[in-house]
């Protein structure tokens, strides 16, 4: 083999590229294994991007690969963390009804969170909610003791070195250009040469479906990134919240609506909405590509989702554009928020993956082509589920790739 030829290629520097990296040079030592990352950074998009929560598995339907997934990653990660000095905090969280008409709501995310096996789930009433977050306001709240924070561009890193380790390489700067298939081998052209592997792993998250693209998949889904905008409150109202405090969900929308997140860095975030990005990566509202645009914009699937979301849509972008809406949703959970305590935070980009029919993908989706597995669709709990769904990939390479 030449100095770019691999076993395995996984295109993609993120939490799950690495995590599956990790795991499958764990499990074949002496396999030939390459990350192809586009930025110079790991961890420079999803992964480097969101709220740091470890979730402990309410809001997913039982059996779903996001609550086998979430339930088992979240301690796999918590026990990884233990092992490499990685710090997280195990905060809690209180999802909080505020009126009569979101109670049958908790009630369906209670009992999701039991058959999922949540550990220490509780439903408490307004009393015991005013002991652990003093601030907040509701009739009635579910209490997630096992809910935590972390940092995760510091555990992508930390699988980095573990799998660089084993003997596996990072490209970092190397752009996937093209994709041939030729003699049963998968050539890539990228940013820093020719990369050539026997078989490839698609986790390029928000350009999951154009690498897929350029090994001949046009099966009918698409990438459509939705940005989530982050106020941070300032120093003198942090002491507003102890831990996570979050809505219940609109069941009719598949976000989760703003809500408040302390950091392991000691900040406090209050967000984010869900608006359409007008770029892949999107992370202001000035951030403009407009051959991606185009491409959502001639998407049919685009125009059936948007035809039954529009009216949620258009209210988080007034959200978006107004300070004092995004003041009012989040005075709902803690009435003592002012606009003052609002400071212009960060931004996030959703890989969400939707379909022809216009369908939201509310689940992990890993599909297999020949030489190849996508994943297709892994937004959060992925960062908390990234070790179970290395392994879940790797199980899925043993038998596809015929590994040994």
């Amino acid at each position: 083999m030449n100095k770019h030829s691999y076993d395995t290629a996984i295109i993609g520097g993120g939490i799950i590229g690495l995590a599956t990296a990790l795991e499958l040079s764990a499990q074949y030592p002496a396999h030939r294994i390459v990350v192809v990352e586009k930025e110079e950074e790991l961890a420079s998009h999803q992964t480097g991007h969101n709220s740091g929560v470890i979730h402990s598995g309410i809001y997913y339907k039982p059996d779903s690969l996001k609550a086998r997934n979430c339930v088992t990653g979240g301690r796999t990660l918590m026990e990884f963390c233990r092992e490499n000095d990685i710090e997280y905090e195990l905060c809690g969280k209180v999802i909080v009804a505020t009126d009569e008409r979101e109670m049958a709501g908790l009630d369906v995310l209670y009992e999701r969170g039991i058959a999922n096996g949540v550990p220490g789930l509780r439903m408490i009433g307004a009393e015991e909610l005013k002991e652990l977050e003093p601030h907040a306001r509701g009739l009635k709240a579910l209490h997630s003791p096992n809910t935590g924070i972390i940092d995760y561009t510091q555990v992508t890193l930390a699988y980095a070195k573990r799998f660089r380790d084993n003997g596996g390489e990072i490209m970092t700067g190397a752009r996937v250009l093209s994709i041939k298939q030729a003699d049963g081998l998968i050539n890539m052209e990228t940013g820093r040469g020719d990369v050539r592997a026997k078989h490839l792993i698609n986790c390029a998250g928000l350009y999951s479906d154009s690498i897929a693209r350029m090994m001949g998949i046009k099966d009918g889904f698409r990438i459509i990134p939705f940005r989530g905008e982050y106020y941070m409150l300032s120093p003198e109202a942090r002491h507003l919240v102890r831990g996570l405090i979050y809505p219940v969900p609109n069941p009719e929308f598949p976000f989760l609506g703003v809500h408040f997140t302390r950091t392991v860095h000691g900040d406090v975030e209050a967000g984010p909405n869900a608006v359409l990005a007008f770029a892949r990566e999107g992370y202001k509202m000035t951030d403009v590509n407009v051959t991606e645009t185009l491409g959502t914009l001639a998407f049919r699937g685009f125009w059936t989702m948007a035809s039954r979301y529009w009216i949620l849509g258009m209210q988080e972008f007034h959200r978006s554009l107004s300070k004092g809406a995004f003041l009012k949703s989040l005075q709902r959970l803690v009435p003592e928020i002012e606009e003052g305590h609002l400071e212009r935070g960060g931004a996030g980009v959703r890989a969400q993956e939707v379909e022809r029919n216009g369908l939201m993908a509310d689940d992990f989706h890993i599909t297999e082509t020949e030489n190849a597995i996508h994943v297709r669709n892994a937004p959060s709990p992925g960062a908390t589920a990234s070790l179970a769904i290395g392994k879940d990939i790797v199980a899925i390479a043993t038998k596809s790739f015929q590994l040994t």
